[in-house]
């Protein structure tokens, strides 16, 4: 019997059986090149699908020309695509999934362009957005009449070509919501003022999908059950309007938020600040209310959190996103009751929808085989299996090795202490942050299932290399603090982030924290020191607090920011310390930035890579390799990556 009865219980809609109760949600990929479905998309997917998800709800397809909200959106306005998405059902049909499609509008929310000019957007009123500062054209009777037709149309080449539903896209402010919110829709026609004429515009797209595919065919919405802005949907007005379109629908899949505002997107992809499905209540509250099957996602990254969501009646479905993209085999491992062998998601957002902010395919931190299948989806066996030594038990070693034992080869990681883990297990200690310690629990167990010999508490050098006489050497020896020289009286107590965070000094009591990096170090320490008890400035060297950062984390950092009341200084160097001032220059005019009475100076200032053993070892007759950190200080996701890279090479 499965540990989870509930979850793996097939559920029928409107005669269509899927197998479980997991839900890869509509998510962008970026995978696709011309906007049409391709062969990485079709891989991406039936990976998923192989590794035991229930249901696949492709990425949003436009419905309309004025649909393009990304240079980079899927497009269901020609009968050309219907080739496409044919290919992809029958691959994710072969392997057990169905498969819906996302039908879409984004309204006023438009990010980008292909050639980098504003766009024109239309949106039922020429209401503004606030996050991407559109303000957006009113559309009239015969556009309204046309983006309708869309929406039929594109349905009825989703049916033609195999796939098993659609989901019409109402949720995070996009253009069915617009119409909904009585804020936002301020038209005086048929299709504004009163409740029947702001959902008569999804009314009539619905019941046009309808007529263009078939009876079996299913019909969902996703909504945000509270948008969580206040020009937007109210959970009561989501309600009001999920039973006014019940008898229209054959699903509901809630989540929250909107894309209109900086702090209504946070919820799009919820950092790991927020709790494991922290919107199962509001989906109780939904499914309650209605007669038909109610979907949920929002942080449900473990089979136990979505047995529970299903057990105990808050829904019908779990959206399972990042877990997936975490570990495409999420389902399968659960179901055989292998649950310490996922690799759990710790929804750090940086290589899934972080990527997808920049314009890059969609990959996760831990498994950069995600959205590169077609590259890493197989590993190839060694030719000629060889004795391998992993230096550095950080996360590039720790890949690296396990990816070598997968090849077949013989691998012994060193580690000089006593813990693996390197800059993650300090990363893990900054508030709000203790899911990055996942990343080590993840990598340590498949080092345990690849049989990988691990020498913990030794420092490799050339001596000990001789002696074991390895084929290869990875080395993934990691970086230091980064120190930078500058005038200095001893008046301020100087330390790094290391040294706080492994309790090797005390905190001061005013303390400036000054921030080179842009990411989530500096201002974590400044909200760890505060809540300890300190006086705390953050001075940082770009236009504001952790600027390289995936946005809904780098908003979510600036809130806690602001609701600490931690004063934050942009554009700042560091030049010297005299007599408790700490003086800074701006980074534009050079103009000096003085910071008075401090008694303690944090640096974030980076890294500097550890690569001494690399000389060391020079001229012995080894296959030698780099990765992560000992090669350039970056970030975990560069690490891992590198350590797939030279597992595979070795």
């Amino acid at each position: 019997m499965s540990a989870f009865p509930h979850l793996f219980t097939p559920i029928t809609i409107r005669g269509l059986t899927i197998r479980n109760r997991i839900l890869s949600t509509g998510h962008d990929t970026t995978l696709p090149t011309d906007g049409t479905v391709n062969d990485a998309l079709i891989a991406y997917h039936q990976a998923r699908a192989r590794g035991g998800v229930g249901l696949i709800v492709t990425q949003v397809a436009g419905v309309h020309e004025t649909a393009r909200y990304t240079s980079h959106l899927l497009m269901a306005t020609d009968d050309d695509c219907i080739e496409g998405y044919r290919r992809l059902a029958d691959a994710c049909h072969a392997e057990g999934a169905k498969v819906f499609s996302q039908l879409f509008h984004p309204g006023r929310e438009i990010m980008e362009t292909a050639d980098g000019l504003l766009a024109v957007a239309y949106a039922p009123s020429a209401t503004p957005n606030e996050r991407f500062r559109v303000m957006p054209r009113e559309m009239d009777a015969e556009m309204i009449a046309e983006i309708i037709e869309g929406y039929a149309a594109a349905a009825r080449r989703m049916h033609q070509a195999g796939l098993d539903g659609v989901e019409f896209v109402a949720s995070h402010g996009y253009l069915p919501a617009q119409f909904f919110s009585p804020r936002v829709n301020r038209r005086t026609d048929d299709y504004g003022g009163s409740e029947e004429n702001r959902l008569r515009f999804a009314r009539e797209a619905l019941s046009a999908m309808r007529a263009a595919t078939s009876d079996d065919f299913v019909i969902g919405m996703r909504i945000s059950y509270a948008e969580r802005h206040e020009e937007g949907l109210s959970g009561d007005e989501a309600l009001a309007t999920m039973r006014a379109l019940q008898d229209k629908l054959d699903y509901v899949n809630i989540t929250t938020g909107t894309s209109a505002t900086l702090g209504g997107a946070v919820h799009i992809v919820p950092p790991m600040a927020y709790q494991a499905a922290y919107l199962a209540g509001d989906a109780r509250v939904v499914r309650d209310a209605l007669t038909i099957p109610v979907f949920v996602a929002g942080r449900i990254n473990q089979p136990q959190e979505a047995e529970a969501v299903i057990a105990g009646g808050a829904a019908d479905m779990c959206g399972m996103t990042r877990a997936l993209i975490a570990d495409p085999e999420m389902p399968n491992k659960a179901n055989a009751g292998q649950s310490e062998d996922i690799r759990a998601c710790i929804a750090c957002n940086q290589a899934c929808i972080g990527h997808f902010h920049r314009g890059y395919p969609i990959s996760c931190i831990q498994h950069p085989e995600t959205g590169r299948e077609l590259r890493y989806g197989t590993l190839k066996m060694a030719d000629k299996p060889k004795r391998v030594m992993v230096v550095g038990g950080g996360p590039a070693g720790m890949k690296a090795a396990v990816t070598a034992a997968k090849r077949g080869h013989q691998v012994t990681l060193y580690e000089a202490e006593r813990q693996l883990g390197g800059q993650a297990r300090l990363a893990q200690l900054l508030p709000r942050r203790a899911e990055f310690g996942g990343i080590v629990t993840n990598l340590a167990r498949e080092l345990e299932i690849h049989q990988v010999r691990i020498e913990r508490g030794i420092r490799v050098d050339r001596a000990l290399v001789e002696r074991e006489a390895p084929d290869a050497v990875i080395l993934a020896t990691g970086a230091t603090p980064y120190h930078p020289s500058f005038e200095q009286d001893g008046s301020v107590a100087v330390v790094d982030a290391w040294a706080l965070l492994r309790r090797e000094v005390k905190p001061g009591r005013r303390v400036l924290v000054v921030d080179w990096r842009g990411d989530w170090i500096a201002p974590g320490l400044a909200e760890m020191l505060v809540k300890e008890g300190s006086e705390v400035e953050l001075a940082v060297g770009g236009t504001h607090p952790g600027d390289v950062l995936p946005l809904y984390v780098r908003d979510n950092i600036a809130a806690e920011l602001n609701r600490l009341q931690v004063k934050v200084t942009p554009y700042a160097r560091l030049y010297g310390v005299d007599q408790n001032t700490v003086y800074m220059q701006h980074v534009v005019n050079d103009e000096p930035i003085l910071f008075e009475g401090v008694d303690m100076l944090v640096l974030s200032l980076g890294h500097q890579p550890v690569d001494e053993l690399k000389k060391a070892l020079k001229g012995l007759p080894v296959e030698l390799s780099m990765a992560g950190d000992c090669l350039a200080p970056r970030t975990a996701e560069e690490a891992v990556f590198e350590g797939l890279k030279a597992g595979v090479a070795v």
